[in-house]
């Protein structure tokens, strides 16, 4: 029976490490920090042609929902208000309203995902796929994955849309 509780610590240990990588990105592609570094000031309110969004929503869409995230998953205390979808997950105005916005929501994004890395480091060995009981059936293993598969998503839509404005030199 210790072997199998010391198998399990160490499989836990193993993926919890692995979801923080994850979380950091840059294992099979570019990470959010290349994505908007150097990202010129004039073009982070452009929407290109056939494109939805412009960079500056993109960025704002990935700390709202991120935050969103986060709040949901750290609900101990019962304070979680869901916010309405679409609508209160994207930025309105194409453009930051200014530099310090931009660097604001960023350095934002930084730290939620911080907290959230600091949610899974805490966990203990039957939280990471308990069901949160203030959910439906999500888990902190679920909301990880989601964070990370949501922001790898549109980290290649920052890409994307850097190379269709002639932003983007790798």
């Amino acid at each position: 029976m210790t072997h199998n509780v010391q198998s399990a610590t160490y499989l836990k240990g193993t993926l919890i490490q692995e979801l923080l990588a994850l979380l950091e990105g840059g294992n099979a592609h570019a990470t959010f920090e290349a994505a908007v570094k150097d990202f010129p000031a004039k073009l982070r309110g452009e929407v290109p042609e056939g494109l939805p969004y412009s960079a500056w929503q993109i960025v704002e869409h990935l700390r709202i929902t991120q935050r969103d995230i986060l709040e949901f998953t750290d609900n101990k205390e019962g304070g979680y208000r869901e916010i309405k979808w679409p609508d209160d997950y994207w930025p309105k105005e194409s453009a930051p309203p200014s530099e310090a916005a931009w660097e604001h929501s960023i350095r934002e994004i930084h730290a939620d995902r911080k907290l959230f890395e600091k949610l899974l480091k805490e966990t203990d060995d039957k939280s990471l796929t308990e069901p949160f009981s203030w959910g439906d059936g999500q888990t902190l293993l679920r909301e990880a994955l989601l964070i990370a598969d949501h922001n790898s998503y549109h980290t290649g839509e920052l890409i994307v849309l850097r190379r269709l404005l002639g932003a983007w030199k790798k």
